[in-house]
């Protein structure tokens, strides 16, 4: 990794992402629009080298995987959802009425979305947490279809630890489709699969292109990049433990980012050191090698005021505190999309059982954004209520509001009112 001084950390002019994908990506959703089935069962068999007749997983291919998964292995995605579930119903939010004012009535009414399709990515790996982080918020907040699109293997089937995450969060429409044209057949519809209200799940660049194009026909949660890490650390701080939770995220892409900002050049030089003998012995050497080759950077500080002026700017995905008291630091960070206390608090941890989302505002977002929770599946509608003698009262000045705006419709439908009552 390279070691640099704190001052050579800048965040504030990150490039542009320019998508040499657009064009085909937009292709690909007009032509699934179009042409609905048979365009998703060709770009299934180019992409996913596999000639489907049918994209939904039967309940014997749901019973069959189950069966297939390690009964162990399902106790823990049941204890994961368990703990998710428990953070997550703490945000749920209620409705509001205000009748303070005498004949009028106005309040806020919170609903559930409709229908929600959740992505979960195939190809390098499987990632059955993402489907329990994305069901469970989804289920506390009352969506009534929640529907899963996955990409199918070239023998036709569904990864078994993907179905079984499924079936442990209740969902039972599961569809053998990824890529663009997954997202395609959740924005518009097919012949067999009904379109969705909301799209939700990280992706490759198809993918999340895909769903950038398709906001405003449905929502989507964010738009994610690659993940990031970012470690602050002082003298108390393990290099081993710094340099194996770096290469835990540098193993996902080579695009990832995995930084350092530490106050300690000793711990600096160790965690390299440690980063390049642990790199030998992972699953994922190469694609980890490569994230660290271009991303990879740690950054030594005068103090952590100046560390976290660093977690301020780069806004991580990911934040570890690996400091001697954690939480008298936790309030400096604002701008992170969750933070990991202490030396015991592995980022890991956060992305398979502790209960906080996983799915995170990746690229800097965090400045403005917030994990997937609940609030992503519901929405909010007013209502207002005025009698005619509260209506009397503020018709005036609502009249002369409109009229400021040159808007005289507006103004002459308060007036309706007025004349009507002077008749």
């Amino acid at each position: 990794m390279i070691i640099l001084s704190g001052r050579d950390a800048d965040f504030t002019k990150r490039d542009v992402i320019k998508s040499d994908v657009s064009s085909v990506v937009a292709a690909i959703l007009e032509d699934v629009r179009k042409n609905g089935d048979a365009a998703a069962f060709r770009y299934t068999e180019k992409f996913d080298g596999i000639k489907l007749d049918s994209f939904r997983v039967t309940e014997d291919e749901i019973a069959g995987a189950v069966a297939r998964t390690d009964a162990a292995l399902i106790d823990i995605f049941k204890k994961a959802a368990e703990n998710i579930r428990a953070f997550h119903a703490k945000q749920v939010r209620n409705g509001f009425i205000m009748t303070e004012k005498p004949g009028v009535v106005m309040g806020q009414r919170v609903t559930p979305i409709a229908s929600v399709g959740l992505y979960a990515p195939g190809g390098t790996a499987a990632y059955p947490s993402s489907v329990i982080m994305g069901a469970t918020p989804a289920k506390i907040a009352g969506v009534e279809r929640v529907v899963l699109f996955t990409p199918p293997s070239s023998d036709g089937k569904v990864s078994d630890v993907i179905l079984a995450a499924a079936n442990v969060c209740g969902i039972n429409e599961i569809y053998k489709i990824g890529g663009a044209q997954g997202v395609a057949a959740m924005a518009f519809g097919t012949e067999s699969v009904r379109r969705v209200d909301k799209i939700v799940g990280p992706g490759n660049v198809y993918v999340a292109e895909a769903k950038r194009l398709v906001y405003g026909i449905v929502d989507i949660d964010m738009i994610a990049g690659p993940s990031d890490v970012m470690i602050v650390a002082d003298e108390s701080a393990n290099p081993d433990w710094i340099a194996a939770d770096l290469l835990a995220q540098a193993e996902h892409d080579a695009n990832a980012s995995a930084i350092l900002v530490t106050t300690s050049r000793e711990i600096a030089q160790k965690t390299d050191e440690r980063v390049k003998a642990r790199l030998s012995g992972l699953a994922r050497a190469d694609i980890a090698e490569k994230s660290i080759e271009k991303n990879g950077r740690i950054f030594v500080v005068e103090n952590l005021d100046e560390a976290f002026e660093i977690v301020n700017s780069a806004a991580p995905e990911h934040l570890e505190l690996c400091l001697t008291d954690p939480f008298a630091w936790l309030p400096a960070a604002r701008n992170a999309g969750s933070v990991f206390l202490g030396h015991y608090t592995p980022e890991a941890l956060g992305d398979y059982l502790a209960g906080p989302n996983h799915t995170l505002p990746t690229g800097g977002t965090a400045r403005f954004a917030s994990p997937l929770s609940v609030d992503d599946f519901v929405k909010k509608s007013s209502y207002l209520y005025y009698s005619k003698d509260a209506l009397e009262l503020d018709l005036a000045l609502a009249r002369k509001f409109a009229q400021s705006e040159g808007l005289g419709a507006h103004a002459d439908s308060l007036a309706a009112r007025l004349d009507e009552w002077r008749r």
